[in-house]
């Protein structure tokens, strides 16, 4: 997501950029990560304590990653690859630097605790091409069969400036926009939560659609209907128009759309790191220790069955029929596969979390990337001195082309379409190759002078995430009426408020967060569940730098009745 209509604030170097991730929980965990005295600790007599770490995502890794540091010792359950939704593949008979990233691609600066991670790991970041983004050479806006190129919205018919307008006033006027961005920015915790509290209240069963349409900024149909196609975000937001407008609040106010980073050489890179690492900095286990020695080089494999057994321990099947029973364990899953994939006892959570678990909905989307021989997009047409190609946001079949390159001369990659729910069940029953043919006539149609096919020097790759058996969808989006159920869910690492029967199994994972789809959320909610073990296992938080439990009943998220 970037913004292609620009948001209501623009950054500027003289604003401080927003750390923080979500209006809900308005904790610093970059601060906290950052913290000389570390991020707590527990009883020695606790040292080498096993812990299931459920899931070889980004946020299992981070988990895994600090509970070794603490001393525990993690067992990593892994069905299928390291990475999660964070993987890069390549492309069959090409230079290995060749990716494409079928999951997670681009990160805002305001992922701070993910980007401790990057710079832990020695990872590069640069500019990722969103439209009309100054990283972006140019811009194909195509829709109702008319094409309008650019390089800034300044280029774009006026209409578009009508709907940047329209968004920023419908911003300003229901949702407080220029008030919560600088308290966010300023870390005004009590102005924060002032603001979002009334928001909730007032907002939890509004859709996307709704919010607009309650406006007079956009009592156009018109200007809604360009604003769903283009929008601020990449191949437009109209599949997000039936879900909360909570959750689009606070991807704008977070700036969570804006300024986009790639990670270079890409993202898989970051937990397989993190797997490999050795941390000069920890505790119980000697120098040179690192996640991938403590498991053999290797994940235990996919997790089958989850008990409670005697003593409130958290018991453990794997694939291979091998049972372990642990005193903690953490889930880092998306939580459907508990309800589909892996058998679990009803005794694992009380009903009302089971319940938040079943009514999680979660967004389909797909990519397809193709290996080409260099960027000809940049060679010039000789009539009109454009780009031959530009990145391209359509309401054809495609919605959304990238074009992505490590210089003149060199093979590059085109994402010929990313899409999002409806749109990416379109291409659902369509092989690689077909799905290609369709995105290649599309194309076809908006760049008739070019042969983008003469280029492809590989077979494609895709992914649908809804037909990956153990995601069966993309990202969690909160429908209105659904922020009660991600309370229940997100609050799960303070279980001091759960029956005693009912401790001991710790939820993360951004499907978790207040911010699916994003890893920063995948990173803030293993923090979250790495102090929840941490407090299992009898251990605390230096004084000087309080944990996420420690502070939650100062920033503890609004709760909305349940009567």
């Amino acid at each position: 997501m970037t913004s292609t209509v620009p948001n209501a604030v623009q950054h500027t170097d003289a604003q401080p950029p927003i750390t923080m991730f979500g209006p809900d929980f308005p904790y610093a965990y970059d601060d906290f990560l950052a913290h000389p005295a570390g991020i707590g600790q527990i009883p020695a007599t606790e040292h080498g304590a096993e812990v299931a770490v459920i899931g070889g995502g980004l946020s299992g890794i981070v988990t895994a990653y600090e509970l070794m540091k603490m001393g525990l010792r993690p067992v990593v359950y892994e069905a299928d690859r390291i990475g999660g939704r964070l993987r890069t593949v390549g492309f069959e008979g090409c230079d290995p630097a060749l990716t494409a990233e079928m999951g997670a691609m681009r990160f805002p600066p305001s992922s701070t605790a993910l980007q401790h991670y990057i710079d832990l790991v020695g990872l590069e970041t640069k500019p990722f091409p969103n439209p009309l983004s100054p990283a972006t050479p140019s811009t194909v806006v195509d829709l109702k069969g008319e094409s309008h190129y650019a390089r800034t919205i300044d280029d774009l018919p006026p209409v578009y400036r009508e709907v940047m307008d329209a968004w920023n006033s419908c911003l300003e006027e229901g949702a407080d926009f220029s008030d919560m961005n600088r308290a966010m920015r300023e870390r005004d915790v009590p102005r924060i939560r002032e603001i979002w509290a009334k928001l909730v209240e007032k907002l939890d069963d509004q859709t996307f659609y709704g919010f607009l349409c309650a406006s007079d900024s956009f009592s156009s149909f018109r200007h809604r209907e360009i604003f769903g196609q283009v929008g601020f975000g990449t191949g437009g937001w109209d599949t997000d128009f039936p879900n909360s407008i909570l959750e689009i609040l606070r991807v704008v106010y977070t700036e969570a759309d804006d300024h986009h980073r790639g990670i270079v050489g890409g993202s898989q890179q970051l937990p397989l790191r993190l797997w490999e690492r050795e941390p000069q900095k920890l505790v119980h286990w000697p120098l040179g220790t690192s996640l991938s020695s403590l498991h053999d080089g290797q994940p235990r494999g996919a997790v089958t069955r989850l008990d409670r057994t005697a003593g409130n321990h958290v018991t453990v099947t794997d694939a291979t029929g091998d049972i372990r029973t642990y005193r903690a364990a953490v889930f880092t899953g998306q939580s459907w596969l508990l309800l589909s994939k892996i058998a679990c006892d009803d005794a694992l959570f009380p009903i009302d979390h089971w319940t938040a678990m079943e009514r999680t909905h979660y967004m389909e989307s797909s990519k397809l990337f193709v290996p080409v021989d260099r960027p000809f997009w940049l060679d010039k047409d000789a009539t009109t001195g454009r780009d031959t190609m530009s990145m391209t946001l359509t309401d054809r079949m495609t919605r959304g082309t990238y074009l992505l390159d490590d210089g003149p001369g060199k093979p590059a990659v085109i994402c010929l379409s990313y899409t999002w729910c409806d749109d990416s069940l379109k291409w659902l029953p369509l092989s690689p190759k077909e799905r290609m043919d369709v995105m290649l006539k599309s194309l076809g149609e908006i760049y008739p002078g070019v042969d983008i096919r003469k280029h492809v020097i590989g077979n494609p790759v895709t992914v649908s995430w809804e037909n990956e058996p153990y995601f069966m969808g993309a990202f969690k989006a909160n429908l209105p009426g659904h922020y009660r159920y991600q309370r229940r869910l997100f609050t799960h690492f303070m279980q001091d408020r759960l029956p005693a029967d009912k401790r001991g199994l710790f939820l993360a994972g951004d499907d978790i967060s207040w911010t699916a789809g994003w890893a920063e959320g995948a990173v803030q909610t293993a923090l979250n569940a790495v102090w929840g073990v941490m407090a299992q296992f009898g251990g605390a938080t230096d004084p000087t730098n309080p944990g996420p439990g420690d502070v939650f009943d100062d920033i503890a998220p609004v709760e909305l009745p349940e009567g």
